[in-house]
C-alpha cells in the first residue's frame, strides 16, 4: 500500500513539473512572433507618429506661405491698378491735345509718361493710327505695354498657388502616416491578445491577421516620402 502511495506521489511530482515546462515549440515560437510583432509596431508606430507630425508642420508652413504671397499679390495687383489708372489718364489728356492740335499741351503730357508707357506709346504712335485702320486703337492694347507690378502680382499667384497645392499634398501626406498609426495600432492589438489564448490554432490566426496587417502597414510607411 506504501508502495503504492509512493509511486502516485512520485507520478504527480513528474506531472505537476511536466505541466510546468509544457509549453510546446508552436507555443514559444508564438510567443517569439508575437513579441517580433510588439517591437517592430512600436517602433513603426513612433516613426509614423513623428512623421505625421512633422508634415503636418510643412502642411502649416506651406500654408502660412501662400496666404503671405497672395497678400502680396494683392498689394502688387492694386498697385498696378493705379499705375494704369495713370496711363489712362494721361494718355486720354494727351488725347484731347492731340484733337485740339495743342503741341505744347501734347508735349507736356509726353514728358510726363510714365517709363513703363513710353515704349508701348512710342511704338504705337510708329504704327500711324490716325491713317492706318489696321494700328490698334490704343497703346495699352500694344505687346510694348508691360506694367511690372501686374507681371509681379500674377508671378506671386502662381507662387502662392503651388504653395498652397504643395501644402494639401503635405496634409495627404500627414493624414497618409495617420493612417499607418492606426494600422500599426491594429497590429498591436491582435499581436497582444493572441498570447492571452491557450488553444494554438486561435493564438496563431491571429498572429497571422497582425503579421498581413503590419507588412501592408510598412508597405504603406516604406511608399510615403520622408520630411
Amino acid at each position: 500500500m506504501t508502495s503504492t502511495n509512493e509511486h502516485t506521489d512520485v507520478s504527480g511530482e513528474v506531472e505537476a513539473q511536466f505541466r510546468a515546462i509544457r509549453k510546446t515549440i508552436g507555443e514559444q515560437w508564438s510567443e517569439i512572433l508575437s513579441a517580433t510583432l510588439l517591437a517592430v509596431v512600436a517602433i513603426g508606430t513612433a516613426w509614423s507618429g513623428y512623421q505625421s507630425a512633422q508634415w503636418g508642420g510643412i502642411q502649416s508652413i506651406k500654408f502660412s506661405r501662400a496666404s503671405s504671397l497672395r497678400v502680396e499679390s494683392t498689394r502688387a495687383s492694386t498697385l498696378g491698378g493705379q499705375l494704369v489708372t495713370i496711363d489712362v489718364i494721361l494718355f486720354e489728356g494727351w488725347v484731347d491735345a492731340y484733337v485740339a492740335k495743342n503741341e505744347d499741351l501734347m508735349h507736356f503730357y509726353e514728358g510726363r509718361f510714365r517709363d513703363e508707357f513710353n515704349p508701348a506709346f512710342e511704338a504705337w504712335v510708329a504704327t500711324d493710327p490716325v491713317n492706318n485702320p489696321d494700328a490698334p486703337s490704343q497703346p495699352f492694347l500694344m505687346e510694348e505695354y508691360q506694367v511690372a507690378s501686374m507681371q509681379e502680382a500674377e508671378q506671386l499667384e502662381e507662387e502662392a498657388s503651388a504653395l498652397f497645392d504643395e501644402g494639401e499634398q503635405a496634409n495627404q501626406t500627414s493624414d497618409d502616416y495617420a493612417f499607418s498609426t492606426v494600422l500599426l495600432a491594429t497590429v498591436l492589438f491582435f499581436a497582444g491578445i493572441a498570447t492571452r489564448f491557450e488553444w494554438q490554432p486561435i493564438r496563431w490566426v491571429l498572429l497571422a491577421i497582425g503579421i498581413g496587417l503590419l507588412i501592408f502597414g510598412v508597405y504603406n510607411l516604406l511608399s510615403l516620402p520622408i520630411a
